[in-house]
């Protein structure tokens, strides 16, 4: 990866985050706008970097298929495919969350081609990945099944119950990555649920951990480029450590912001706060 590879995908990221607060001030109603930039980084890799994907060849066999588990950042999904070439943004603005829209609060693939797995209630989305890692093995396919999950929604056992499966599927064409937030809807996760050691479940699990910071691309990009091979034995689960509500300053760590929307004022306010970082970053 060169160093002005990196700087493209910071600055898909940075075109993601701003995507997302312009339709969070355009939407009247709640957008989950603190989940979705702590998860913009991850969705800049996924589509801009790891998964083998075509937005001209959406049913190509040998692509990449993935399952976004915490089906309330859909939006975020959305934009990042757009950018990818698989949408219109401005179909997504003009539409989201809409009756009859494709671009629902959370994803349905009958209704948007190109989106693998229709999810939302939390939890279930490793199983269906699973499910899809295993059906990839028997059929001979080498390509890899990657899901994006929450680590709020890892306190449900039927994470536990998969990430079991995996390994004893020996599913090394399997990756999860989970938005390691820290921040449930009304309160920091370890008030609640006691998650930590959380790496060494993952490990006990008989899991491949990679743990990162999950707002740094260069550890993103380094992170997918130590996978070991989709026919290894090993699934893989890339930790990363986010900031929810990341980049607009008055969002981040804000409890308030697990979900909202934006008036104008604090519309410029937030486009500011990511066009400082921005500038900060390219310094």
């Amino acid at each position: 990866m060169t160093t002005a590879e990196t700087a493209r995908l910071e600055d898909l990221a940075y075109e993601l985050r701003v995507k997302l607060v312009q339709l969070c001030g355009t939407y009247e109603g709640a957008v989950h706008i603190g989940g979705d930039l702590s998860a913009a980084d991850i969705f800049t890799v996924l589509y801009e970097y790891a998964m083998n994907v075509d937005p001209d060849d959406i049913r190509m066999p040998e692509r990449d298929r993935f399952v976004l588990s915490k089906g309330h950042a859909a939006v975020c999904m959305y934009i990042a495919m757009a950018i990818r070439g698989f949408f219109d943004y401005d179909e997504i603005v003009r539409t989201y969350g809409q009756l009859d829209s494709a671009y629902g609060m959370h994803p349905c693939k009958v209704q948007l081609p190109g989106v693998e797995c229709s999810t939302g209630s939390l939890g279930h989305g490793l199983g269906l990945a699973v499910g899809m890692a295993a059906w990839a093995r028997q059929q001979g396919r080498s390509h890899r099944v990657f899901t994006l999950i929450g680590d709020g929604e890892s306190c449900e056992g039927s994470v536990w119950e998969a990430a079991i499966s995996a390994r004893s599927l020996g599913l090394g064409n399997l990756v999860a990555f989970i938005d390691r937030n820290k921040q449930f809807m009304t309160q920091m996760s370890e008030q609640r649920v006691v998650l930590e050691p959380y790496e060494d479940k993952w490990r006990a699990f008989g899991w491949n951990v990679i743990e990162i910071d999950g707002h740094d691309m260069s550890q993103l990009v380094d992170a997918v480029d130590a996978l070991p091979s989709s026919g290894s034995g090993l699934p893989t689960a890339v930790v990363c450590h986010t900031v929810k509500g990341k980049g607009v300053d008055f969002m981040e760590g804000d409890i308030g912001w697990h979900a909202g929307s934006v008036n104008q004022r604090d519309l410029e306010r937030a486009l500011a706060s990511l066009r400082a970082g921005r500038e900060e970053l390219v310094k």
